[in-house]
């Protein structure tokens, strides 16, 4: 949401101020570029731009606000058919506003405010390609990573498994000997516990 202006209102009162507001952002869409005082250019920038944003969404749900707030219809299908295809690249910034003096009659100050339609500039396109082969580039590697880290891993259960397998006959093989130094310890023991029975 645009944030809200400080001071008084255009015209009367806040029914009357949508309404100004609404006629100025239809004759902009319908003629490209107006000529108005400059306090109302600077009021209807924010609310020209987010009904194009709207115009970019392209959706029903779209169509509907906009024309909640613009009632002629030929209109918003320019809006959306002509307009937002032209600032499709673009990223916001859909208005521009050139001060050109005061008006004779009460010496108000004067702006044109139009529209943005000029293609985005080469030097944005070429950056915009440049972010998209980056992002492309970095997605490859991250596919290209996925099997090989899929392989590590299974190597990895492999070589665990062959360990495994490894240190199971040598513990059979230390259980084994334990047993018989066991056993011949008790050997020993007998003779000797046999001759103190002697005795």
């Amino acid at each position: 949401m645009p944030t809200p202006t400080k001071g008084p209102r255009l015209g009367g009162g806040p029914a009357h101020e949508r309404l100004m507001l609404a006629n100025l952002a239809a004759a902009l869409f319908e003629h490209k570029r107006i000529t108005t005082t400059v306090t109302k250019a600077k009021r209807l920038k924010p609310y020209a731009e987010r009904l194009v944003t709207f115009a970019k969404r392209g959706d029903l749900a779209s169509r509907r606000r906009v024309l909640g707030l613009i009632s002629n219809k030929g209109v918003v299908h320019e809006l959306f058919t002509d307009i937002a295809k032209a600032v499709e690249n673009r990223d916001g910034g859909y208005t521009r506003i050139t001060k050109i003096g005061n008006r004779k009659g009460d010496n108000a100050p004067m702006a044109v405010i139009e529209l943005v339609l000029e293609p985005v500039s080469a030097k944005q396109a070429v950056v915009a390609e440049a972010t998209n082969a980056a992002k492309r580039d970095a997605d490859k590697k991250e596919a290209a990573a996925a099997p090989v880290a899929e392989e590590a891993a299974e190597t990895e259960v492999v070589e665990t498994e062959a360990a495994e397998t490894e240190e199971a006959p040598a513990a059979e093989a230390e259980a084994a000997e334990t047993e018989e130094a066991a056993a011949s310890e008790e050997a020993a023991e007998e003779p000797a516990a046999e001759e103190k029975d002697a005795k």
